[in-house]
């Protein structure tokens, strides 16, 4: 039962400061607190009510906004009404500011100029939207990462998140007696990523997927033993192909993320210093 709350306030779209939320609370598992966010929040006449429910339900204030009139506004209205409040990034701006000795913009992100950074995000989402489960083969060459696993080890959703970070991921799923396309073979290997999972991880997972697609739960593709042969097939294809492996097991996605981009960039530093060896 929800006890707390916790206002988010945005001038902009919200995300940094969540996450940012996100990010603590799973420092506290247990229930009990619940994130209200408030984004484009940039008038006096918007954040009054917003601050003066806070005060009445006793809840926690983090918010983001770069104007320092709103800053200082929030921060005004916080001590009047006893709200404890967070500034996520005011002082980050002061220091930033202090140190490059330049003056910020002051500018919400939703209101600036679109970038080529945003416009390479769209881009590699699109690129993994059409290159998700191997749709799309010819892709693999293409692809800055290729995701490899059995299914339902999140290759999907870590696709999109990395996506998200403006990289063309594809991802192919390994199926018991498919071979793999020869354009995963011929695509760079040192681009390709496997994904493994505990057994007793995996077979909760796809137990709850058969339910909810009301299949029997005694399929095979749920029971313990041919899901821990199904993992070792796929463990002696990745060895075989020297792809190094990233085990998903009881990570959340993001944190998986980047071990995997640490994965690459570890393959990648080994390769430049082997070439650098042999020159």
């Amino acid at each position: 039962m929800i006890s707390r709350f916790i206002d988010v306030i945005s001038d902009s779209t919200g995300e940094t400061a969540e996450k940012v939320v996100r990010a603590a609370l799973l420092q506290f598992p247990q229930p009990g607190i619940s994130i209200r966010l408030h984004t484009r929040v940039r008038s006096a006449e918007s954040i009054a009510p917003i601050l003066e429910r806070a005060a009445r339900e006793g809840s926690l204030v983090v918010f983001t906004a770069v104007s320092p009139e709103l800053r200082e506004l929030i921060h005004t209205r916080s001590q009047e009404l006893r709200i404890d409040a967070v500034d996520v990034i005011g002082s980050l701006i002061g220091k930033l500011s202090h140190v490059l000795e330049r003056q910020p913009l002051n500018t919400p992100s939703g209101m600036l100029p679109l970038s080529e950074e945003y416009y390479r995000r769209i881009e590699a989402m699109e690129f993994a939207v059409k290159s998700d489960d191997g749709k799309e083969p010819r892709n693999f060459r293409k692809a800055d990462l290729v995701l490899v696993g059995v299914s339902r080890t999140s290759k999907t959703p870590l696709s999109m998140l990395l996506a998200h970070r403006g990289l063309k991921v594809a991802n192919l799923p390994i199926v018991p007696g498919v071979a793999l396309p020869e354009e995963l073979l011929e695509a760079s290997q040192d681009r390709i990523v496997a994904l493994t999972i505990g057994v007793e991880h995996l077979c909760e997972i796809r137990q709850a997927r058969l339910r909810q697609l009301g299949i029997p739960a005694d399929s095979s593709y749920g029971l313990r033993d041919h899901v821990r042969d199904e993992l070792a097939r796929a463990a002696e294809l990745f060895s075989k192909h020297r792809w190094p492996v990233v085990d998903v097991t009881g990570r959340a996605i993001e944190e998986t993320a980047v071990v995997i981009l640490e994965t690459l960039k570890a393959d990648t530093d080994r390769a430049k210093a082997t070439r650098a060896a042999i020159v």
